[in-house]
């Protein structure tokens, strides 16, 4: 990943996007750096007619998200993101849209695995301070103050944060918090603890039996051998899958390709996101910014832009 580059929250994504649709969000009730109103209002200020906020096992944000759409004329899909344990790979997500937001089973899965999420950050905390690591809690414990979640990206930072650590960051070549993650914090690292959530057809249901469609979420950033995606896409619509995230930032053209036509073959849907989480975030802070490759996505009831 790049650098972060210096940008005017108030002026990030401004100008045409490339597509007037995307269907991936994150505030401050995940790991997002803006309030879901602020994030609303970036995305209408980029041009964005259709927004999906998709926060991290959580529905909480919605609200706020919902007010702000309408008071920027952009229509608004409920959305949320889940993590979901399967045997392609430690770290899958489904995103959930039209989702109704007070579904009591789905706050029951969600409340669950926040909760997990919760209990597992301190544990990478201990693994991290194990490490001969020190951490600087503040930003974390003033997330937790407003009640917004805590996870891996906020851990790391607080590693990068704590002046103490600066000549080791140095000699591993860690330049940024992204780099400490990777190195740290990610599955056969030093300080990875597993997760506990539900599987794909649990979220699929929960999702489903909540009045949403399922979308499994960016294939390629967590499976990159063409063949296994193609396998586990067809898997997950034998599971009652909807859709698949074939646009997406970091997709190839032969990446998407290959998830539009096997979407095609099984009837699923092809959306596209930018997974917005910032206008300081690295890779994700521009809405609108994920290629198609001139190829038509496919939203079916989730859009009608006439």
């Amino acid at each position: 990943m790049t650098p972060p580059r210096e940008i005017d929250p108030a002026q990030a994504g401004s100008g045409a996007p490339a597509n007037r649709f995307d269907l991936q969000s994150h505030s401050t009730y995940s790991d997002g750096e803006l309030t879901p109103a602020q994030v609303v209002a970036l995305a209408a200020n980029a041009g964005i007619g259709l927004l999906a906020l998709t926060d991290h096992d959580t529905v909480a944000g919605l609200a706020e998200a919902t007010a702000a759409a309408r008071d920027h004329g952009l229509e608004l899909l409920a959305g949320v993101e889940i993590s979901v344990l399967d045997t392609a790979a430690p770290d899958l997500h489904i995103c959930g849209y039209r989702i109704d937001p007070e579904h009591a089973a789905l706050l029951a899965q969600l409340e669950r695995s926040r909760a997990d999420r919760t209990q597992r950050t301190e544990r990478m905390c201990e693994a991290v301070e194990r490490a001969g690591w020190r951490l600087d809690r503040s930003g974390m414990d003033a997330r937790r103050a407003t009640g917004a979640s805590v996870g891996r990206p906020h851990l790391a930072q607080a590693v990068f944060s704590d002046p103490a650590n600066s000549a080791r960051l140095d000699r591993e070549q860690l330049r940024s918090a992204t780099d400490f993650l990777v190195a740290y914090l990610v599955e056969g690292k030093p300080a990875y603890v597993p997760r506990a959530a539900p599987s794909v057809a649990e979220a699929i249901d929960s999702l489903h039996a909540a009045g949403g469609l399922a979308v499994w979420a960016h294939p390629f950033w967590d499976i990159t051998t063409p063949a296994e995606v193609s396998s586990t896409l067809r898997r997950f619509a034998g599971l009652g899958l909807d859709g698949v995230e074939a646009f997406y930032l970091t997709h190839s053209r032969e990446q998407t390709e290959l998830l539009v036509r096997e979407a095609a073959s099984l009837g699923l849907l092809t959306t596209g996101s930018s997974d917005f989480h910032g206008p300081h975030h690295p890779l994700f802070h521009r809405f609108g910014a994920f290629p198609t490759y001139g190829l038509q996505p496919d939203l079916g009831v989730l859009w009608d832009p006439s």
